[in-house]
């Protein structure tokens, strides 16, 4: 009897060895999985980048328009008072 246990525990702790090391990722497998990972990551930030300098030209492009409005606010404003001194045509 005591054989018989002995062999049956070598069956359970090889199968359970089996099994716990058929888990495991390869090194190269990882390898494979983070250098596509990276190349997804290198996409976004090439994108990320551009959509930034987009942005900042946009803001700079805004920038200028308020700076154009703002001078011809002041203009209106001054043909509008000149308009108000002068007397109706009737």
């Amino acid at each position: 009897m005591p054989s018989v246990r002995k062999a049956m525990a070598t069956v359970v702790l090889t199968i359970a060895g089996g099994i716990s090391l058929s888990g495991c990722a390869t090194t190269q497998y990882v390898d494979e999985q983070v250098a596509l990972v990276n190349n997804r990551v290198g996409a976004l930030e090439a994108k990320v980048q551009q959509v930034d300098s987009t942005a900042q030209a946009a803001a700079a492009s805004a920038a200028t328009a308020n700076q154009r409005l703002d001078q011809l606010t002041t203009r209106v404003d001054g043909i509008e008072q000149r308009l108000a001194q002068k007397p109706p045509r009737n």
